[in-house]
C-alpha cells in the first residue's frame, strides 16, 4: 500500500513538475522572441476596444465585465504571451486611435481602413463585417440605393469606416456624424434621421428596441476587423500577424464568434483579402 502511495505521489510531483516546467519554457519562448519581449518584461497587455457592440465589446450586464469577439481575441493574445490582459475601454472603434497621442495600448482593434494605415499598421483581418442600415417602421427604404435620395438624413459614427465609404459612395443622401452608434439610434428613434448606417452586429441589437424598424438585407460595405499596432512596430506586427493567421485557421476565431452569439459577422478569409 505504502508502495502505491509514493508512486501516485511521485507521478503527481513529475506532472507538476513538467507543468512549471513546460510553462517556464513557454515563457521563455515568448521573452526571448524580441518582437514581444517589451510586452513579457511588462506582464501585460494593454488592448484598446470600442465597447459598441457585441463583435468588439460590450459590457456583460450580470458581470460588469467586458466581453465580445475582440476581448476573446485579445485574451487568447495574452494568453499565448503568458501575459495579463488589461483592457482599454473606448465609445467607438475610432475613438481608439486617440489613444495613440498617449501610448494607451499596444494592440488595438480596429475595422481596416487606407485612411487609418497612416498612423497604424494592420495585421491580416480576423473578421469580415457585413455594413447596412437599419430604418424605422414605415420607411420606403428597402435596399441601400433606396436611400441615397435627396433629404434622406442618415446618421452614422464619425470617423468610422461607415462614415468614410458612406462619404465616397453617396451622391444625394446626407451624412450626419455622430459620436456613437447609440447617439445615431436615438436620432433615428426621434424621427432626426432616416437612416441609422452602422456594422450589422450593432443595428440588429438596436432594432429589437424599436418596434416595426428593419435591417435591410443588402450592404452597402464589408469591414475587416484586425489588430493595430502604431506605426514603427515591426516586430510586433509580425507577431500578431501569425497569431491572427493561426487564430483563423485554428477555429479560435469561429469559437470567439459562437461565444459572443454574434449575428452579422464570419470568419475572414486567409490573408489579406480586400475589402467589399
Amino acid at each position: 500500500m505504502r508502495r502505491i502511495v509514493f508512486w501516485l505521489a511521485l507521478t503527481l510531483a513529475f506532472g507538476i513538475v513538467v507543468a512549471v516546467i513546460g510553462a517556464e519554457i513557454l515563457y521563455a519562448q515568448q521573452a526571448s522572441d524580441p518582437r514581444v519581449a517589451d510586452l513579457v518584461r511588462a506582464g501585460k497587455l494593454r488592448a484598446g476596444v470600442g465597447v459598441v457592440a457585441p463583435h468588439w465589446a460590450i459590457k456583460d450586464p450580470a458581470t460588469g465585465g467586458l466581453r465580445g469577439v475582440a476581448v476573446d481575441v485579445a485574451r487568447a493574445l495574452a494568453a499565448r504571451l503568458g501575459v495579463d490582459l488589461l483592457p482599454v475601454e473606448y465609445p467607438s472603434p475610432p475613438k481608439i486611435l486617440d489613444g495613440l497621442k498617449d501610448g494607451a495600448w499596444d494592440v488595438g482593434f480596429l475595422g481596416i481602413d487606407p485612411s487609418r494605415a497612416t498612423v497604424v499598421d494592420f495585421s491580416p483581418p480576423y473578421l469580415q463585417i457585413d455594413a447596412t442600415y437599419l430604418v424605422p417602421a414605415g420607411s420606403s427604404i428597402r435596399s441601400i440605393t433606396d436611400a441615397d435620395q435627396a433629404r434622406v438624413r442618415i446618421a452614422v459614427s464619425s470617423k468610422s469606416v461607415e462614415e468614410i465609404v458612406l462619404s465616397r459612395m453617396l451622391k444625394r443622401a446626407e451624412l450626419q456624424g455622430v459620436d456613437t452608434v447609440s447617439t445615431g439610434f436615438e436620432l433615428l428613434r426621434a424621427g432626426k434621421a432616416d437612416v441609422l448606417a452602422a456594422p450589422r452586429p450593432a443595428l440588429l441589437q438596436f432594432s429589437t428596441r424599436l418596434p416595426g424598424s428593419l435591417v435591410l438585407e443588402d450592404r452597402f460595405h464589408a469591414t475587416f476587423g484586425a489588430m493595430a499596432v502604431p506605426k514603427g512596430q515591426a516586430g510586433r506586427l509580425a507577431y500578431i500577424s501569425e497569431f491572427v493567421e493561426e487564430a483563423k485557421a485554428s477555429g479560435l476565431v469561429q469559437r470567439a464568434i459562437e461565444h459572443a452569439e454574434v449575428r452579422g459577422v464570419q470568419v475572414a478569409p486567409p490573408g489579406n483579402p480586400s475589402p467589399q
